[in-house]
């Protein structure tokens, strides 16, 4: 059989763990049989990293400026345990947050449903789309420990010279401070993407912060979101027959629990990230959620929202079986594949992605699936397949 080729590669940005070791087997088994798979290839696993210092994650995502559609494995976000377990030279920050920063853009996560997996929420009948802001606020902050006592003070210093103070905090023992910041450039991005994806999906759009407490910084992202609106997509949302309407991130969880779903529910960075594990696990795994990254610029970045499933790791390295869902890390790579033949104009790549999203459904709908599926699948005598089963499984469908 000939294979399908490629005019353009996709930028590969390889991960860590146990999403590394399926990474490696849906190469094997679902692509490179059947496609001419032509990557730039970046290794963000955290030992490469470290030899870098970072800087492998800083020409990812340059390279995807160049190339426009990525595609990435889930990466450690290294704490004070994996500093001593990697014997790090520093507690590396984020590689999503440092590729969200150059790239800018919002993060779209939505379920992917499935016959046989029934939400938790009883009342949820369609998906629900998170829509992250990808820049800012506590992935691009600094923190700083305080011994003991004196006081913390915002400093703005302006271009002349002047300057304005704002008191954080009189300290009169030990404790902790924060500073973050977010860009307006960034927020009016994050409010358009969300406003032209409502269009395109015809779908509702919710916004919400905490502007009661936070009357500066999250009420400015409520004041831009409605200035852009008003300006911008007042007639065209009305004309679609959806609507946009934001209130504060409390009402909105009380809300969404009662929804029967169908929106796209636009969050701050923190909030999406937090928010978007909730809203996947409830309509039935982590690992059935896809997750994109949109530019306004024209860069697309997909990945799996889950993260590198530590403990299955551990399991495998012991030469234990294990039953990891790759779900969301093969709708990873259908989503960049669909995206490069769509700005390639290559027919063939796009209609490759949709047959193996469908034999990957298909799998799980005939009764074949991983065991965090199998243990709340309505369809009767699951079979479990473990990590490489399952894979194999969608191969043969495929």
């Amino acid at each position: 059989m000939e294979k399908i080729k490629m005019t353009t590669p996709l930028v590969e940005m390889d991960g860590d763990e146990m999403t590394r070791i399926l990474w490696k087997m849906i190469k094997e088994d679902l692509l490179e049989p059947y496609i001419d798979l032509k990557t730039e290839y970046y290794d963000l696993g955290l030992e490469h990293r470290n030899e870098t210092n970072d800087q492998v994650t800083i020409d990812s995502a340059m390279a995807t400026k160049k190339y426009k559609v990525a595609v990435k494995c889930a990466t450690i976000t290294p704490n004070a345990a994996r500093m001593s377990e990697y014997n790090l030279k520093e507690m590396w920050k984020s590689p999503n947050g440092t590729i969200r920063a150059i790239l800018d853009g919002t993060v779209f996560r939505a379920p992917i449903v499935v016959k046989g997996i029934e939400p938790c929420v009883k009342n949820w009948k369609k998906p629900i789309t998170i829509a992250r802001h990808a820049y800012g606020d506590v992935y691009k902050g600094s923190e700083m420990k305080i011994p003991g006592p004196g006081k913390v003070e915002l400093v703005y210093t302006a271009e002349d010279g002047t300057q304005t103070k704002e008191l954080v905090h009189e300290f009169d023992g030990p404790g902790i401070v924060q500073g973050m910041h977010n860009l307006n450039k960034s927020i009016e991005s994050f409010a358009r993407s969300c406003f032209s994806y409502a269009l395109d999906t015809k779908q509702d759009l919710w916004f919400a912060t905490k502007d009661t407490i936070s009357k500066k910084y999250d009420h400015t992202f409520k004041d831009i979101f409605q200035e852009i609106y008003d300006k911008e997509f007042d007639e065209k949302f009305k004309a679609a027959g959806i609507e946009y309407f934001y209130t504060l991130i409390d009402d909105a969880v009380a809300r969404v629990m009662k929804s029967e779903g169908g929106y796209i529910w636009a969050c701050k960075n923190y909030d999406g990230d937090v928010m978007s594990d909730m809203v996947s696990s409830a309509f039935g795994s982590l690992a059935m959620m896809t997750s994109v990254l949109v530019s306004p610029e024209g860069y697309y970045e997909y990945e799996a929202a889950h993260g590198t499933v530590q403990r299955h790791y551990y399991k495998h390295l012991k030469g234990e079986e294990t039953s990891t869902n790759s779900v969301a890390t093969i709708f990873a790579w259908t989503g960049a594949l669909r995206k490069r033949g769509e700005l390639d104009g290559n027919k063939e790549l796009m209609e490759f992605a949709d047959r193996l999203e469908k034999a990957t459904i298909d799998t799980i709908e005939a009764g074949e699936m991983t065991k965090d599926l199998a243990l709340i699948t309505t369809i009767e005598n699951p079979t479990v397949l473990n990590s490489e089963g399952f894979i194999k499984a969608i191969a043969k469908r495929l």
